[in-house]
């Protein structure tokens, strides 16, 4: 907190409002020789600014008297300045954010928790607000989180390694997890953290070597990624077969271009169970392509036949617009119930 509205400053306050309270106490106790009860009342009164029990009969009485309501003058300004330097300083208003961010992060359902707002970090937020996902960051570096509040991200000033951090994230509502810290370290705790917690939590995690990867595995990361491999990949990639690489920047939209990718899972609500991809005309009615299928025991077909019966908790991968994407979703959107 600020300086301006520091606990030392308030407690010079308070100090010097007792010392003046029972510094007049005893000199009107000495001076007009009443109880200390009255002395008491009356010093509290003077000071505070209330009123004035009454006039004092004596000079010394009433010097005191004069004394005790310019002290209590200097103490009430004093504690102005520092209510209004608070004010002044964001100290209040501050307050008020937290509680509503906050509160912000305790309605949030179904959103995704990033571990470490680095350079990687801040890369995934971007493609979590470009597609209009909800997240919460989790970073204890100061500049880490400045750069959060000048975006206007939801965050937790804390280390993601700590379980309350975490759920002061909402992990318990949360939809994923990306450990995305610049220690491996910190991302083999975070991860072990979270599924623990979350034992059906899809959680991604960043890696710096292969032996860390096959750790975070262990862990429980879902998917483990290697900055410094595929960065290396790439540029080989560019090197060695050019045309191959800028074919697949295209496709996978890094190269800025329409084109791009969705999963969509097929559930019983959506009706469409048991039908395949040639009956529902996918293509014909959105544009959008399906370019592989993953089914419900976990494998991958990249050729699907058009012929071949949809199940449940199938999840087709589809390239196409934005526009066609949207169309496919409402195509396996859930379908309302009809009563009869």
């Amino acid at each position: 907190m600020e300086e301006s509205f520091s606990t030392r400053r308030i407690a010079y306050a308070i100090g010097g409002a007792i010392a003046v309270i029972l510094g007049g106490t005893v000199a009107f106790h000495s001076a007009i020789e009443e109880s200390w009860l009255d002395s008491f009342y009356r010093s509290v009164v003077t000071s505070s600014l209330t009123g004035l029990d009454s006039v004092p009969s004596s000079d010394a009485g009433r010097l005191i008297t004069i004394a005790l309501v310019f002290a209590g003058l200097t103490i009430f300004a004093f504690v102005a300045a520092i209510l209004v330097e608070g004010i002044a300083r964001g100290v209040f208003t501050g307050a008020l954010a937290e509680r509503r961010r906050r509160r912000r992060i305790d309605r949030l359902e179904d959103h995704y928790i990033i571990c470490g707002y680095g350079r990687v970090g801040r890369r995934v937020a971007q493609e979590f607000r470009e597609a209009g996902a909800r997240y919460v960051v989790v970073d204890i570096n100061e500049g880490a989180i400045e750069y959060a509040r000048e975006h206007g991200d939801l965050f937790i000033h804390g280390n993601g390694t700590d379980d309350e951090n975490l759920a002061a994230a909402g992990l318990a509502t949360a939809r994923g997890l990306v450990a995305s810290s610049d220690s491996d370290v910190d991302n083999l705790y975070i991860t072990l953290s979270a599924r623990a917690a979350r034992p059906n939590l899809f959680i991604v995690a960043r890696a710096s070597y292969e032996d860390v990867a096959e750790k975070l595995r262990r862990a429980g990361a879902d998917r483990v990624v290697q900055p410094y491999s595929s960065a290396g990949k790439e540029m080989g990639a560019l090197m060695l077969k050019p045309q191959v690489a800028a074919f697949l920047e295209a496709v996978t939209g890094t190269g800025g271009g329409d084109l791009q990718y969705e999963e969509i899972e097929v559930t019983e609500a959506s009706g469409q169970a048991g039908r395949s991809i040639r009956d529902l005309r996918i293509r014909h009615a959105t544009g959008a392509v399906i370019v592989a299928l993953r089914t419900s025991d976990g494998s991958f077909d990249t050729t699907p036949s058009p012929d071949e019966a949809l199940d449940v908790g199938d999840v087709l991968i589809a390239a196409g617009s934005s526009d066609e994407l949207r169309l496919l979703e409402e195509l396996f959107a859930p379908r309302e119930r009809v009563g009869g």
